[in-house]
């Protein structure tokens, strides 16, 4: 099941940066990754959410 991308620029570059941020070190945790981008992209609670649910079918 593929999520469908938000609009919102923010949320896009939070993807971007948590992708980055994996391949630079694999021993980055998700859930760590998701609340950081999720403070440095001001996202909300949804946004976040979102995040979370996509990291995991993307296997991030």
């Amino acid at each position: 099941m593929d999520l469908p991308i938000p609009e919102n620029d923010a949320v896009k570059k939070a993807v971007k940066w948590i992708f980055s941020e994996m391949e630079a070190d694999k021993e980055l945790r998700r859930r760590d990754l998701v609340e950081k981008a999720s403070v440095r992209f001001d996202l909300s609670p949804a946004e976040t959410e979102y995040l979370m649910r996509a990291s995991k079918i993307k296997n991030v």
